[in-house]
């Protein structure tokens, strides 16, 4: 990222981590409670996407506080250099504890599959998220998952269901299956083999630390994205 990017980056951690949060609305078709908040700091103000713990529907695959995955996607993201997820905190909010994230202005009729389709000169950017999901072993990468906003850049959002340890990737990004993965992606994958960041590992369990090195030293050894041979590891709904 260039420095003003850092530095904006930094001013939406600002305003998410000290404004004050308002609920605005609750967002539509998600599975757990999921709210448009606005956050106001003096004279600044901004949209946030705000997932309190205590709107969680248990599962029986991931332990409650999937805020921490949310946050751990995001510090992931940064730690391999991608500024593909948006600005996540954990913060009290007007529920209670929960993930607080900016809220992407992005053109909602464009998901993975028309972007894949229309946008060749984005499929670079596209095989970084398909890096990414394997990294984190997302099970829910969704086609609305892959947003593009006005500048073309593209981010990747909901990681609640990310980082278990037996791998159970499921994902629509296959498109890219069987091929070399570009070297630039494997050394930023090559460092979390030998070690996860610190303020990563603090949001998971020792295993799925361990899961996360185990698999980027997979990459690193055998440099292809996956090729999915059963047609079952796409999430439902595709969109």
């Amino acid at each position: 990222m260039s420095q003003d990017e850092l530095n904006e980056r930094a001013a939406q951690r600002a305003l998410l981590t000290a404004g004050e949060i308002d609920i605005e609305g609750r967002m539509p078709w998600s599975s757990n409670a999921t709210f448009l908040v606005n956050v106001r700091c003096g004279d600044e103000v901004a949209q946030a996407i705000y997932k309190p713990v205590r709107g969680e529907r248990p599962l029986w695959d991931f332990e409650p506080g999937l805020h921490r995955r949310e946050l751990a996607a995001y510090r992931l993201s940064e730690a391999m250099g991608l500024d593909l997820v948006p600005p996540t905190i954990i913060r009290d909010g007007p529920l209670g504890e929960g993930s607080v994230q900016w809220f992407v202005a992005a053109d909602h009729q464009q998901h993975y599959f028309t972007i894949h389709e229309s946008r060749e000169d984005l499929h670079d950017t596209l095989r970084a998220v398909a890096a990414f999901d394997l990294i984190a072993n997302n099970t829910d990468r969704k086609s609305g998952h892959v947003l593009i906003d006005g500048e073309d850049h593209i981010w990747g959002i909901d990681h609640g269901l990310c980082f278990a340890t037996d791998f159970k990737l499921r994902t629509v990004v296959w498109e890219f299956g069987g091929e070399q993965i570009p070297q630039p992606l494997v050394a930023v994958v090559a460092p979390l083999a030998e070690t996860v960041p610190l303020d990563i590992a603090a949001l998971l369990a020792d295993d799925e630390v361990a899961a996360i090195q185990e698999r980027a030293a997979w990459v690193v050894e055998h440099p292809r994205f996956p090729v999915d041979t059963s047609g079952r590891r796409y999430p439902w709904p595709l969109v």
